[in-house]
Order: structure tokens, then sequence, then C-alpha cells
């Protein structure tokens, strides 16, 4: 059966919402800040796959660094 770490610290509801309404903010500042782009600018924004390459550059991002790290 598992049994986790005596040392470690879970993290509580506080640090979970808090993490959770700083991504929401960091959403809708971006939502806002393309509000306020050029017409063009936004056209890059909508209508190409910018949003996934993003997603994908992040992803692989994390992943890297997450296999880099010595296991605990």
């Amino acid at each position: 059966m598992f049994e986790p770490n005596r040392g470690s610290r879970t993290p509580g509801w506080r640090e979970v919402l808090t993490v959770a309404g700083l991504i929401v903010g960091g959403v809708l500042a971006l939502a806002v800040a393309t509000s306020v782009l050029p017409d063009q600018l936004q056209g890059l924004v909508f209508r190409t796959p910018l949003a996934i390459a993003i997603l994908v550059v992040g992803t692989v991002g994390l992943l890297a660094r997450l296999s880099r790290r010595p296991p605990a």
C-alpha cells in the first residue's frame, strides 16, 4: 500500500485555490491583452495555431525539466 513520505508537506485547499485563482487571473489578463491588440495581431492570435504552439512548447519544456530532476 502507498504510504506518503512523512517529511513532505502536501498542499492544502488554500494553496490549491491560490494557484487556481492565479491561473484564472492570468487567463483573464491574457484575454484583456488580446482584446486591445490591433485587428491584424488579433487575427494572428485567433486564425493561426499560435495557442497550440505555445501549449506544445510549454509541455515539452515542463517534461524536459521533470526528466532532468533527480529522483526524490
